[in-house]
């Protein structure tokens, strides 16, 4: 009898040690994560100090021409591995809007498309990824821009009211604002290159 009792003392024992032993190697690879991030940024700003080209390059393409997300996201994952390493532990939630594109006319526009759809339309996010721009542009009205995780950025114009920040992370189907009146603007761009709508707009 007492030996049934040890076996099952030992066990919980070595499962509290197991799970012990995951969380400290989880803390440890965030911190090892956190430290090789603030070593890459100090090094690259000193770099930028003792380096004018090198500064010029980090200004025109951090802050002139579009900052790829989807750049760094793919070397993060790559070399770092996944931004959520604890996936499994965030429960899945519903949507409260989780909706598809719906228009009744579409006709090119500028460099894009110009689609008719309800008046005060709701516009779902067409792709995941994360908003990069937000303002108004020539003949688009007010403009927000999703860059989505294979670098393609999409124009959203028209919009008047937005439930979205600069930064925001939003996935496929998410409410992004609503229309001025009943037209909404779309365009397709990689690295400010202009792509044919069509190819994404059936």
């Amino acid at each position: 009898m007492n030996d049934i009792y040890t076996s099952k003392y030992l066990n919980k024992k070595n499962k509290d040690n197991s799970k012990n032993n995951n969380i400290r190697s989880f803390i440890k690879k965030g911190l090892i994560k956190c430290l090789i991030c603030v070593v890459l940024f100090l090094g690259g700003a000193i770099y930028c100090k003792y380096n004018s080209s090198f500064k010029d390059w980090i200004l025109d393409n951090v802050y002139t021409k579009n900052l790829s997300f989807a750049s760094i996201n793919n070397f993060y994952n790559k070399y770092l591995g996944g931004i959520m390493p604890f996936d499994n532990i965030v429960q899945d939630t519903t949507p409260v809007f989780n909706e598809e594109l719906v228009y009744k006319e579409k006709s090119k526009y500028l460099d894009g498309v110009k689609l008719t759809v309800d008046y005060e339309y709701l516009v779902p996010v067409l792709d995941t990824g994360i908003v990069v721009y937000i303002g108004e542009k020539e003949g688009y009205g007010n403009v927000i821009i999703i860059q989505n995780m294979q670098g393609i950025d999409t124009w959203y114009g028209n919009i008047e009211s937005s439930s979205v920040a600069l930064y925001d992370y939003i996935e496929k189907g998410d409410l992004l604002g609503k229309v001025k009146d009943n037209t909404l603007y779309l365009v397709y761009s990689e690295n400010n290159e202009i792509l044919n709508y069509e190819d994404y707009i059936e």
